[in-house]
């Protein structure tokens, strides 16, 4: 009897900069844990931002 593995797929989550509202990162993660918020490079606004995750 063959059983099914229930994996967690990835999906697609992006990075929406905190400031300017633009979505400058689109990364694919495992769902589940806590949100992210990392400070990455904002090229709308030229310096670096607080981006959280969002899903589109």
């Amino acid at each position: 009897m063959a059983q099914k593995s229930k994996k967690k797929k990835a999906e697609t989550i992006f990075l929406v900069c905190e400031e300017s509202g633009a979505y400058n990162y689109a990364i694919r993660r495992k769902p589940g844990g806590e949100k992210l918020r990392l400070k990455k490079y904002c090229p709308r606004l030229r310096k670096h931002t607080f981006h959280s995750e969002k899903k589109k």
